[in-house]
């Protein structure tokens, strides 16, 4: 049953085949269980790909089905499609697109199983590079927003500058004041006279303005306080917001690149073995001898071409006959006498008659 069914595989024609010795029926279904092998491989390549694509099961395994009877059909048709010939040469000429395109359809399997072979070290890569994507994301927001926080830290400075700069102030009429009261400095009279009273007046003046200024500044430092932390919060919502997608850079096309950039011996060795697998059944077509089967049917196929060949030189000899009888039988007939007498009076009666509508018609239009 298993023997008949990878006889199936090969594409070889069954009844053909009975007929021939047990060995010649071994070497076809060897055949056959690498073509159906392979579209196993297939299927399962495949369905891992798309696993990594869409992340459910079912919509992977039927893709994969789909992939996996498609290969298999195309590894069948290569396969039954090489015949033997008495020339090696011949026979790989004939080959060599069927073996192009199995080298392809073996690197299209093999890449998705490559990358569940190398699937540790593939993570180890995806990573380093999610984490160096996580701080540039980073730089990139931080950068977005350092336009609106270094303005709301320019104005707080700015506004702390001016207290700092009125406290300065008030400090030094203090000191003014002080030291003419104690007469260390401005008139140099000890006491409480007409200078100190105006000097007192305008320290006390200025520490009004500072009192009123720092106020002020302060409400607006807390505002722009207030708007810094807005601002960090929409910064780091921004980059949570982000960091899924980053979370999310696993897919078919970054494993791929990440597989590329490991290195490429191990990898080139599994694309080898796929490779192998693949052409195996066409190679080992080319290899081997005419067997009895390959006898078999360029007989059948020879004798079909000599009879389709017999039967358009007999229809086209039939046509040249047909025609050559037809040509004799017109020609004999233009020579009888009596049939050319007989078309001769016809024509008569029929020139009259054109003849006699003719003077009628006339006469008509002369009335």
């Amino acid at each position: 049953m298993l023997k008949q069914f990878f006889i199936l595989c090969s594409g070889a024609d069954k009844n053909l085949l009975e007929n021939c010795s047990e060995g010649e029926q071994t070497k076809f279904s060897g055949i056959g269980a690498t073509v159906f092998f392979t579209a196993v491989m297939a299927f399962i390549a495949s369905a891992y790909a798309l696993f990594t694509v869409f992340d459910n099961i079912y919509p992977a395994i039927g893709f994969g089905l789909v992939w996996g009877l498609l290969i298999f059909n195309l590894d069948r048709f290569i396969v039954s499609t090489i015949r033997k010939r008495d020339s090696f040469s011949s026979e790989f000429l004939q080959a060599t697109p069927r073996i192009a395109l199995a080298i392809i359809i073996a690197i299209v399997i093999s890449k998705p199983l490559e990358i569940k072979i190398f699937e540790k070290e593939i993570n180890t890569v995806l990573l380093k590079e999610k984490n160096a994507m996580a701080l540039a994301n980073k730089k990139q927001v931080a950068d977005y927003f350092k336009s609106d926080l270094d303005k709301n830290k320019a104005q707080t400075d700015s506004l702390k500058s001016e207290i700092t700069k009125k406290e300065k102030e008030v400090n030094t009429l203090y000191e003014t004041y002080i030291t003419e009261a104690e007469g260390t400095k401005g008139t140099m009279k000890l006491g409480k006279g007409p200078v100190f009273k105006e000097k007192i007046a305008k320290h006390d003046l200025a520490k009004a303005e500072l009192n009123a200024l720092r106020k002020t500044n302060l409400d607006k430092i807390a505002y722009n306080d207030k708007k810094a932390k807005t601002l960090q919060t929409d910064l780091d919502k921004k980059v949570t917001d982000t960091q899924p997608i980053i979370d999310g850079f696993d897919g078919l096309m970054a494993r791929i690149n990440a597989l590329n950039k490991l290195p490429w011996l191990p990898s080139f060795f599994i694309m080898l073995l796929f490779l192998a697998i693949e052409t195996s059944p066409i190679i080992a077509k080319l290899l081997s001898p005419k067997g009895e089967y390959d006898f078999k049917l360029e007989d059948l196929e020879t004798a079909l071409k000599a009879t389709i060949s017999q039967d358009k030189y007999q229809r086209e000899l039939l046509v040249k006959t047909s025609a050559s009888m037809h040509d004799k039988v017109y020609a004999d007939i233009s020579e009888d006498k009596k049939l050319y007498d007989l078309q001769r009076s016809k024509a008569t009666e029929l020139l009259e008659l054109q003849a006699e509508n003719f003077v009628a018609k006339q006469k008509k239009t002369m009335q």
